[in-house]
């Protein structure tokens, strides 16, 4: 009988079968996918996350990014800027980023086996995964998760919800900034991440129905700038997802699969990142029961913030003034940022 089981292979599934190796446990993952795996994200890491990434001995190329830069979508006005004081992040591409994962995986001689879970049953001391005992199953299976349905803990989304998307695509040119842009329209962010030497990544959060390229047309100053051959769109969403718990009995949820707010303030890998870390902390302890109180407390700051910033900017007022604002109090808004860039606290 295996430890663990990581139901889903993305990044934070396999940081979560790397700490578990670490840990001297014996564990597999199960993804249905197969080879290197792309996702519709910002793709800029947190401080925060690159710290836990380090903590692993993986570190995927990319590029420097010294913090966030928010701008008008006219152009209008220097924006607001705010500097990380916890060091650098990191511009990574989605798919340079799980391979550099993928690589530590393999190295460490952790197996991946090419199947998803589809059956999970709690047999008290262990829980039986598609009829295979294991100590715990960690899912780490995305927003959608099979998993929390599987186990009872997904919370369908009401018709009244606020149901945003995001879309994203590359553009081949040098980047012009050190910085993560967030330009502000009236009904839309994009997010601007340099990622390689001459790589740009450019993704758009917006509610349901809007197309990537009449979002972008909100942007005349930054569609002017991407001048560079561009990729296809890729879209991820409905970004909001709840679950009633994030464990139940031998279960723990990890990452998007554990719930989501959205990506307006950028810090998703980081905090599935020091999720993971969490989870199989108290695999080791025998004290799965820990584990819900400890998984909120390392997203308490990044719901909390999450929330407002999205309640406020819904209505319309707000949303024309978050620049201006922000502009006027930089140490207001650079100790928000800071707030979500800041490494993690440690488990316990």
């Amino acid at each position: 009988m295996r430890d663990v089981v990581v139901a889903g292979g993305g990044p934070v599934g396999l940081a979560t079968a790397l700490h578990a190796h670490r840990a001297g446990l014996t564990v597999v993952v199960r993804e249905p996918r197969a080879g290197t795996i792309d996702k519709a994200c910002g793709e800029g890491l947190m401080p925060g996350a690159v710290a836990e990434l380090a903590s692993l001995g993986v570190h995927p190329h990319g590029r420097a990014l010294e913090g966030i830069h928010y701008l008008a979508a006219d152009g209008s006005g220097d924006g607001a800027t705010a500097r990380f004081a916890a060091g650098p992040g990191r511009g990574v591409r989605r798919t340079v980023l799980h391979e550099a994962l993928a690589t530590a995986v393999a190295d460490a001689g952790i197996p991946v086996e090419q199947r998803p879970v589809t059956d999970v049953r709690d047999a008290g001391d262990h829980v039986l995964v598609d009829g295979e005992a294991a100590r715990y199953l960690l899912a780490a299976d995305g927003l959608h998760s099979p998993v929390r349905r599987l186990v009872g803990l997904d919370v369908p989304a009401k018709d009244t919800s606020r149901r945003r998307f995001g879309q994203r695509l590359h553009v081949a040119q040098a980047p012009w900034s050190s910085y993560v842009e967030v330009h502000w329209s009236r009904r839309a962010e994009a997010y601007v991440t340099p990622v390689d030497d001459d790589l740009v990544g450019v993704a758009v959060l917006a509610d349901a129905g809007a197309r990537f390229d009449d979002l972008l047309a909100d942007f005349p100053v930054l569609a002017d700038r991407l001048t560079g051959p561009r990729t296809k769109v890729m879209g991820a969403g409905p970004l909001r997802q709840r679950a009633r718990a994030r464990a139940a009995g031998r279960v723990l949820l990890v990452g998007d699969a554990a719930g989501y707010v959205d990506a307006l303030t950028g810090e998703g890998i980081a905090l599935g990142l020091a999720q993971a870390r969490a989870a199989v902390a108290c695999v080791c302890a025998e004290r799965p029961d820990l584990y819900s109180r400890r998984a909120r407390r390392l997203s308490l700051r990044h719901e909390l913030l999450t929330h407002a910033l999205l309640s406020a900017t819904a209505v319309p007022v707000v949303r024309r003034g978050l620049v201006p604002a922000a502009t006027r109090l930089p140490g207001v808004f650079g100790a928000a940022v800071n707030q979500l860039a800041r490494p993690a606290g440690g488990a316990a």
